[in-house]
């Protein structure tokens, strides 16, 4: 039987993997803006399940909610960092609290419930920290540049963060799916106010995303219990056949680059 603390677990990943974990007989912590949302769970699975109400972006509520969670449970052995929406929208058009809103969300909540399980794993000399990125934490794309960058912080924050914990006993995983219904570009997301001048790319952006149907994120639970029960799991891990030819494309697009300009960038 294994702990969970899994945030964002209202609905979309968060909520299939609250279930999955349940379903299995593991014991789970799920925080939810809303946890009325989670009181068919609560009352299903009784005591080893506890919904939190969390706003990750409040750092003494995470510290707090994480500390109720070990307390209950009398440890955490998975902690998933799932909270988090998408800011669509050029750069130009987004605003300052728009970009800070969607890096306190995406980036300082991960970032606040990494600190606050911590100690926890250390004293336990074990744990598995899993950081939901994106394939947009590898690879940019137009009308998602601070989503962009809320998920490449994320992504170096956790590829550093591991090499500081693994010889503490801690792993880290970076998930990064590929489209699912998730309802991150549904309700919960946050859009900026459009400038004319980039409607052509609006519109190249919204052909390629009606051209391929999002996957129901159902399909991912027995991937991630298969995930937290690896004795040694990676430090990466896409969700999907989706991000693959796109990440391959990018890091030869990369490679090609650097080397076309060695000379230039050696030059004395």
């Amino acid at each position: 039987m294994k702990t969970w603390f899994i945030t964002g677990a209202s609905r979309g990943f968060g909520r299939t993997w609250t279930e999955a974990a349940l379903e299995r007989g593991d014991r789970v912590a799920a925080t939810a803006r809303r946890p009325e949302t989670l009181k068919e769970l609560a009352e299903t699975y009784g005591d080893r399940f506890l919904p939190i109400a969390l706003d990750v972006t409040d750092r003494a509520g995470v510290f707090a909610a994480v500390d109720r969670a070990a307390e209950t449970f009398g440890g955490l052995d998975v902690v998933v960092n799932n909270a988090g929406y998408g800011l669509f929208g050029m750069i130009e058009e987004t605003t300052e609290e728009q970009a800070r809103a969607q890096l306190e969300t995406n980036l300082f909540g991960a970032f606040w419930v990494s600190q606050a399980a911590l100690p926890i794993m250390r004293r336990q000399g074990h744990g598995h920290l899993v950081q939901v990125s994106s394939i947009g934490g590898i690879a940019a794309f137009p009308t998602l540049g601070l989503y962009n960058a809320s998920k490449w912080a994320l992504e170096g924050m956790s590829e550093a963060l591991a090499q500081e914990v693994g010889p503490l006993g801690v792993k880290v995983t970076i998930l990064e799916p590929g489209p699912y219904g998730t309802d991150w570009s549904g309700t919960s997301a946050a859009h900026t106010t459009p400038i004319a001048d980039y409607e052509p790319v609006r519109e190249a952006r919204r052909a390629g995303s009606t051209a391929r149907a999002p996957r129901d994120p159902s399909v991912t639970g027995e991937v991630v219990l298969s995930l937290v029960d690896l004795p040694e799991p990676p430090l990466r891990l896409f969700l999907g056949a989706y991000p693959y030819p796109i990440a391959e494309k990018v890091y030869e697009q990369r490679l090609a680059t650097w080397q076309q300009w060695r000379e230039l960038a050696e030059k004395e």
